[in-house]
């Protein structure tokens, strides 16, 4: 593969990057002072519930590929995407990510990590990197991360129980080497505590949804972001 750069300043608007507010809440994304800004308190992501990897927050949505049937709550949010319409690569096997942010945030034990989500087979494979992650600091820095094919680097997320028939388990190569529905920037892992005894355990219902959750241990604050640079190469 040739090397490609894509670069999002986010100038021009935000290029195709969306928020999720909760479960089917997709959202615009908001943009102050030509930066995405994501503020909590933010939704709660179960899908990934144990027997799977956790919770997560999700700040920062790309879709990588069009997508057949993305729902009635996402299409109309997944135009003018720049990466889809540029025709960047969708194999990130070592490609480099470098982003420009800041923000002031209690994270309660969780980091901003990247994700990507690819179909493989009949199933949507899920993966974060738990190896690098990128902190978030007061004032503007630029941090890179190596999206390296190895699978310390990395954790599958797998299916809470009763969504095994959506989502899997599989390896990061077949995941990088076509990540053919978005990237995310998000906050995991999460700790979940109900604010009442749940039957059968936390995991066993719908986090947020099913059943109120005691903020105190969830992060909160505001992350901008304010320059995306994936740097695609030789793999």
């Amino acid at each position: 593969m040739a090397s490609m750069t894509y670069r999002e300043t986010f100038e021009d608007g935000a290029g195709g990057w969306i928020a999720w507010l909760g479960p089917g809440r997709p959202a615009p994304a908001v943009i102050e002072d030509g930066a995405l800004v994501s503020r909590g308190p933010w939704g709660i992501d179960s899908n990934h519930a144990p027997p799977g990897g956790g919770y997560l927050h999700l700040l920062f949505i790309l879709h990588t590929a069009h997508q057949d049937n993305p729902g009635e709550s996402y299409a109309p949010l997944l135009g003018g995407n720049r990466f889809i319409e540029g025709g960047y690569p969708r194999d990130f096997r070592n490609a480099r990510l470098t982003l420009r942010l800041k923000g002031d945030v209690d994270l309660q034990g969780a980091e901003l990590r990247l994700h990507c989500q690819s179909r493989v087979g009949d199933r949507a494979i899920n993966f974060v990197m738990t190896a690098e992650s990128f902190k978030v600091t007061p004032d503007w820095s630029e941090q890179t991360i190596t999206l390296a094919p190895d699978p310390d680097k990395w954790l599958c997320l797998g299916a809470r129980r009763d969504l095994t028939e959506v989502y899997g388990w599989g390896d990061i190569d077949s995941v990088l080497r076509d990540v053919n529905i978005d990237i995310i920037l998000l906050l995991h892992p999460l700790k979940i505590v109900p604010l009442s005894p749940q039957q059968g355990g936390p995991h066993a219902r719908r986090a947020e949804v099913d059943y109120a959750v005691d903020r105190r241990y969830l992060p909160t604050g505001e992350i901008r972001l304010g320059e995306v640079q994936i740097d695609f190469g030789d793999t």
